[in-house]
């Protein structure tokens, strides 16, 4: 008598690629590895270990992007990876790629540790009498209230916030992935494991403590409505198509679209993940947090959304708009339209209102965003073509506008940052037997964001204001930059499939923009030294080395954009 064969038996497990996924794994690995570090690892040891298993990692997943894409791809278009919930095509190797290199060197700027300085920790304070320390950019208690004694005496422990690198390698993996995802849920996953990590790491600033954990509870807030946005839209896809997978959705639209079938459910479910999706990209009418969080976040996690989060997000944005709801192409491009113009101007002209630089830049990325957006109305590989190259260009020179920020710092004259009264107060805490901090631990200044404090830096500092002045050309769109060649391409893009109303609108917006960042020149260089002039901090190898290369690459791409042009061209083929 034979025994019946199992239901189970019937299931085939997926088969799961492991060599096309190494780089995310890479990545992922990383990360787990660093909360280990976190529990086991001795105070002392946590802070190189932290940086040099994070930096080495990103160099390990790039080999590892390089090699998948000469191995895996090569004169193909890519596979499917487990099951087809993840897609190894050429844009996503591309994006990954870039994702990698933006990383790198942001997570190097969340390494550095000469531009805050703070009071000794109390072990040291016996032996040099109360002088600093250098420190990072991160509170040294992030669960604490800020501004009291709890903080003061994590401070003076000499404690150290180095969660945020296995955070931001956790966020690095969601990035790697949400581009490269094959199907809705998939991709809603990766959406939570990038933005989760984030919204923690907004509120960890060292300075202005109450503004950065605002700008944490404004991210998190509307984020969890975007997602819920994008679940919503998830669901009605299913509804209209039967399948969360983008390939799938796509054949089914087709299919109904050529019997004439009803595409009313399908058009809701785009309208709500386009929601969650231009929450990311920071378009208008979804751009509220950005000025809030970008100025209150500590600036070197501002650095890494401002440029890599835009990487992924608009990744993302492609593949669902050009797999899954390419044939409703002629129903979304009026809504895109609208959301694309409203966002190059309302970006351009809220940000020649601002006197804060860190709002001025973030009103600046929601106009790039608008650019961007016209590369993904023109629907066609001109288009991703352009917007892969714009989203190179802006990511390099957004990292180093806001790695130059953080070094210049005001001066160290108030109160509560001299070293003398602070040695006094920490001497009569000690001797009264336990610590009331009365005034603040940091003995340097802060961050010199406010406009007018920028008057004649660049007199004074000829290589900061030259560094500072080349991001802004590029933002502006000035020829020899990368950021002309960026704009070009889209604009090129944008009216070889139809859309020439949307090229005079952009290039009225690149002049309003055009006006702040000149404004923001002509300061640096020809206005006068106010009494509170700034002074800028000599960083380390990490911030400077970042700066440097965001700064040829800016001017690289300008120059010589052919390589990089032809390198987006190739990859701009999606697989469905």
């Amino acid at each position: 008598m034979t025994t019946p064969a199992s239901p189970l038996a019937a299931i085939t497990p997926p088969d799961v690629q492991y060599a096309s996924l190494s780089p995310m794994l890479i990545v992922f690995g990383v990360a787990v590895v660093g909360v280990l570090v976190e529990a086991f690892a001795s105070r002392r040891l946590r802070y190189p270990v932290q940086v040099g298993l994070s930096l080495g990692g990103l160099v390990a997943a790039l080999v590892a992007v390089i090699t998948v894409s000469v191995t895996k791809i090569g004169a193909g278009n890519g596979e499917f990876a487990v099951s087809g919930a993840v897609v190894i095509d050429r844009p996503a190797i591309y994006l990954q790629g870039l994702l990698l290199l933006v990383a790198f060197f942001g997570i190097a700027f969340m390494a550095e540790r000469r531009l805050e300085r703070v009071v000794a920790p109390a072990a040291m304070v016996a032996v040099s009498g109360g002088s600093g320390t250098d420190a990072d950019m991160f509170t040294p208690s992030g669960a604490s209230v800020p501004n009291t004694d709890a903080e003061f005496e994590a401070t003076r422990a000499g404690a150290v916030t180095t969660e945020v690198f296995p955070l931001a390698m956790l966020a690095v993996g969601g990035m790697m992935l949400f581009p490269a995802c094959g199907d809705l849920l998939t991709m809603f996953i990766a959406l939570e494991v990038f933005s989760l990590p984030l919204y923690l790491m907004c509120g960890l600033a060292r300075r202005r403590r109450l503004i950065s954990q605002e700008a944490s509870l404004k991210y998190f807030l509307l984020g969890a409505f975007s997602s819920a946005f994008f679940l919503f839209g998830a669901a009605f896809a299913y509804g209209a198509t039967g399948s969360l997978n983008l390939s799938v959705i796509g054949e089914s639209l087709t299919a109904t679209s050529a019997s004439d079938g009803d595409t009313t459910f399908a058009l809701i479910g785009l309208g709500m993940l386009a929601v969650g999706l231009l929450f990311k990209v920071g378009a208008v009418p979804f751009h509220a947090w950005i000025p809030d969080v970008y100025q209150g976040a500590p600036t070197p996690v501002t650095a890494f959304m401002a440029a890599a989060t835009k990487i992924a997000a608009f990744g993302a944005l492609l593949r669902v708009f050009y797999v899954a709801f390419g044939e409703l192409h002629e129903q979304w491009e009026p809504a895109m339209w609208a959301v694309a113009i409203a966002t190059m101007l309302v970006g351009a002209v809220m940000a020649v209102t601002q006197t804060d630089v860190k709002r001025m830049l973030a009103y600046s990325s929601i106009t790039h965003a608008g650019f961007i957006l016209l590369g993904v109305i023109a629907f066609d590989d001109a288009g991703l073509a352009a917007t892969m190259f714009y989203l190179a260009a802006y990511g390099f020179s957004t990292l180093g506008a806001f790695a130059t920020v953080a070094v210049v710092r005001e001066p160290d004259t108030t109160a509560a940052d001299n070293p003398t009264s602070l040695r006094a107060a920490v001497g009569q805490a000690t001797t009264a037997g336990r610590t009331k901090p009365s005034r603040s631990p940091h003995l340097s200044g802060r961050e010199a964001t406010d406009l007018s404090q920028w008057a004649g830096l660049g007199r004074r500092y000829p290589l900061v204001g030259a560094m500072f002045s080349m991001f802004l050309l590029a933002f502006a769109g000035i020829p020899l930059t990368s950021g002309f060649i960026a704009k070009f391409d889209v604009f090129a893009a944008a009216a070889g499939s139809g859309g020439g109303v949307l090229v005079v609108i952009g290039v009225i917006s690149s002049a309003i923009a055009a006006y702040f960042y000149v404004r923001i020149i002509v300061a640096m260089f020809f206005r006068d030294v106010p009494v509170d002039a700034p002074h800028v901090v000599k960083p380390s190898i990490f911030t400077t080395s970042g700066i440097a290369v965001c700064t040829v690459v800016t001017i690289a791409l300008g120059v010589f954009p052919q390589p990089l042009l032809d390198l987006t061209e190739s990859a701009a083929t999606f697989l469905h």
